[in-house]
């Protein structure tokens, strides 16, 4: 009496589904440093969106990486409409 496997997986689903995983682990949150924050709000008030070259420059400054960066822009521009 073989099964098809849908069961196995199902349950599989189920388990990973209870436990919030989902085949891959969230990231840690990042905790920005205040320096960090008042460089990046700074820069958010000269121009709202970073080219690449910028943005790798300053997360070099910050020693952060790209894709941080990219995010808490992301974020910035949400929150600013947010406000508006």
């Amino acid at each position: 009496d073989e099964s098809s496997g849908y069961e196995s997986e199902s349950a599989e689903r189920s388990a990973a589904a209870a436990c919030g995983t989902r085949g891959r682990q969230r990231r840690a949150r990042t905790a920005f440093t205040s320096e960090q924050v008042c460089r990046l709000e700074k820069t958010f008030q000269r121009q709202k969106y970073l080219g690449a070259t910028e943005r790798r420059k300053l997360a070099a400054a910050l020693q952060l990486s790209e894709i941080q960066i990219k995010t808490w822009f992301q974020n910035r521009r949400m929150k600013l409409k947010r406000q508006i």
